[in-house]
């Protein structure tokens, strides 16, 4: 069975690419793929003429998705948030271990967040998105859109590299007091930044360091894969760690601590930061006690 949605673009200032326009307008196309995938199948019409990627937005259209019911969101996810920021346009909230951001299985942070977020009050509201990913295994800060708008906006400013995203990793290794990793990843540049924090002795290891990160790019697993490169592989990675230094069931030790951003609506310089998960104070006491009194 099918079901067609509508959506009445407001006035714009000026034209806008459609595939950039239509993320976030439709639950079925709340991501720049999802968006794609429609587009594809001839699924969206502009004004009752079907439209592609290259069609442009000029105000006041009418666009219409048509999908099969068996495709549109599964329910929503009982699974408590914590919320580290939120108003009418955007969210950030603390994604724990051992969940997807998205995908195709039910328990993702996607389908959790109607709960834990209050609907918008504004006129393009939409179901809360993520705009960005972490992996499986990885906690931390994430940032979540609220309308359309705002999911477009926030797109963009990672796009544009106008989003500071600051991570905290435990590596194996007595580590250089700063460096930059840069390699090819799936073809493409790839490079990161990082500062030695502190150092502690190990039996097993013979050193941890807890090491500040900074992504210059967004490859996939680019953090991991890059400390892997230089032999100082992230402890508990099990995907790019070393035989015999692999970690078993303590998870993975790395953090998206904090975000660092001017609001797209409010213009607001907004940093907003998740302290680091117990385990890694555990190890490095002294550094987290600092890291947990700063601003």
């Amino acid at each position: 069975m099918h079901t067609t949605k509508t959506h009445i673009v407001p006035k714009l200032h000026t034209p806008i690419r459609l595939q950039d326009y239509g993320v976030g307008i439709f639950d079925a196309a709340l991501t720049k793929s999802a968006l794609k995938k429609v587009l594809k199948k001839n699924s969206v019409t502009v004004n009752g003429m079907v439209a592609t990627s290259a069609t442009f937005i000029n105000g006041g259209e009418c666009i219409s998705l048509s999908i099969d019911e068996e495709h549109l969101p599964k329910k929503t996810l009982a699974l408590q948030l914590k919320v580290l920021f939120e108003d009418d346009h955007l969210a950030v909230i603390h994604k724990p271990a051992g969940i997807l951001v998205s995908g195709n299985r039910f328990k993702t942070i996607t389908n959790a967040l109607v709960r834990n977020l209050k609907k918008s009050t504004l006129t393009d509201a939409t179901k809360p998105q993520p705009v960005h990913r972490l992996d499986f295994e990885t906690t931390g800060v994430l940032l979540v859109g609220k309308t359309s708008s705002s999911i477009r906006a926030l797109n963009k400013l990672f796009e544009y590299k106008n989003i500071k995203k600051t991570y905290y990793a435990v590596t194996i290794g007595k580590m250089d007091c700063e460096g930059e990793i840069s390699t090819d990843i799936d073809d493409k540049t790839s490079l990161s930044k990082y500062i030695l924090s502190q150092t502690v002795p190990s039996k097993r290891f013979s050193t941890l360091s807890l090491v500040q990160l900074e992504p210059h790019t967004g490859r996939q697993h680019q953090l991991r894969r890059h400390l892997s490169h230089i032999a100082h592989p992230i402890l508990g990675d099990k995907v790019y760690g070393m035989e015999p230094l692999i970690l078993n069931g303590k998870g993975l030790y790395l953090h998206a601590y904090s975000l660092r951003f001017i609001h797209p609506f409010t213009q607001e310089k907004l940093y907003i930061k998740d302290d680091l998960p117990k385990r890694f104070e555990n190890i490095f006491e002294d550094k987290i006690n600092a890291l947990t009194t700063d601003s």
